[in-house]
């Protein structure tokens, strides 16, 4: 008789999750199959439980914050072994032929199966995936800890490490939420001046505790002339969706000052040509990034301290959770524990 586990699966278009049996999947070549110890809440998670994804259909196993162990190995996988802790993101693999993937940019791969969203995720007791996709996880971090750097981690890790920004420099946060918590801690550990720019004074204390040197109330003050008069910002990373709150930070940015977006925007951001031309200046969006990547932010974070603030819920509670994440009714991060 095969393995049997639980998952919670969307059946239809914006229907809640229900808990199956299904068997436990069987690697092919390529592949690996997880044990998930543990599943983030994430606010993409509304991708395919509502459809709009390209690729999504139904059913589907929502997750791609993923933290777990090797539970079996398809044929031809070398590099890992049953029993080794892992991650899997958003990345989920990459085709190798496809024209971005010939160019190295492989977290932009056109043939690429999302976890949770093109495919089934980690909201089970176990995810298939291909081996590719898979990260490394150090002994250092806890499952539940780990699973939401996954994404929101090496989304604002990786959008920081790949900017012009140096030791010194100052950089600013913009949202203090499931993203920015994040983006604050990894800037302040790498070594930069950091601001931090939010709603009102509520976060005040939190982004000075998570180790942002100064804190901007954008309801009382403009946050481009007050980075102005800290400087200008070398960069600017925006984790919020609203697009004139974004572009208020641009006359804030200095000399070849880049404002970094990782936050999908629900509106236009207005972007002044006169703001970026004469400083240089430049706008870039930023996507998440590869397995290794991942494997590079689950480090870091081990090594630095840097930690997700989080709430956790049992996997069969996966519809409250998500309500609570959607409602912005939580901690930064809703982590579902599993097994």
């Amino acid at each position: 008789m095969s393995e049997t586990m639980r998952a919670m699966v969307v059946k239809a278009k914006s229907q809640e999750f229900t808990l199956e049996e299904r068997p436990v999947p069987i690697p092919g070549p390529g592949e690996a199959v997880v044990k998930v110890a543990a599943c983030g809440v994430c606010h993409s998670d509304m991708f395919a439980r509502e459809g709009v994804y390209p690729g999504v259909s139904f059913p589907v196993v929502p997750g791609h914050e993923v933290a777990g162990s090797v539970h079996s190995l398809g044929e031809g996988v070398q590099g890992w072994r049953e029993g080794q802790r892992v991650g899997v993101g958003w990345y989920g693999g990459a085709c190798g032929w496809c024209r971005p993937c010939r160019m190295g940019a492989l977290i932009a791969c056109e043939n690429t199966q999302i976890p949770g969203v093109q495919r089934d995720g980690g909201y089970a007791d176990y995810v298939l995936v291909p081996a590719a996709a898979m990260a490394a996880m150090p002994e250092e971090l806890a499952p539940e800890l780990a699973a939401p750097l996954m994404c929101a981690g090496v989304t604002t890790y990786n959008g920081l490490r790949r900017t012009g920004a140096r030791p010194g420099d100052l950089v600013a946060v913009l949202g203090v939420g499931g993203l920015g918590h994040l983006g604050v801690q990894y800037a302040a550990k790498m070594g930069f001046r950091v601001a931090a720019i939010a709603r009102g004074t509520e976060k005040a204390d939190l982004a000075l505790g998570l180790g942002a040197h100064t804190y901007i109330d954008s309801t009382a003050t403009d946050p481009g002339e007050e980075l102005a008069k800290l400087g200008g910002a070398r960069v600017v990373l925006s984790t919020v969706t609203n697009g004139d709150a974004v572009a208020s930070t641009i006359p804030g940015l200095g000399v070849d000052g880049e404002l970094v977006v990782v936050g999908a925007a629900e509106q236009p951001i207005p972007v002044p040509a006169a703001a970026l031309i004469p400083i240089n200046g430049s706008v870039a969006g930023h996507a998440s990034g590869t397995a290794a990547d991942s494997e590079d932010t689950l480090n870091f974070s081990a090594l630095t301290g840097v930690e997700a603030q989080i709430e956790t819920m049992p996997l069969e509670q996966a519809n409250e959770a998500y309500a609570r994440m959607m409602a912005g009714d939580a901690r930064f991060r809703m982590v579902l524990t599993v097994g």
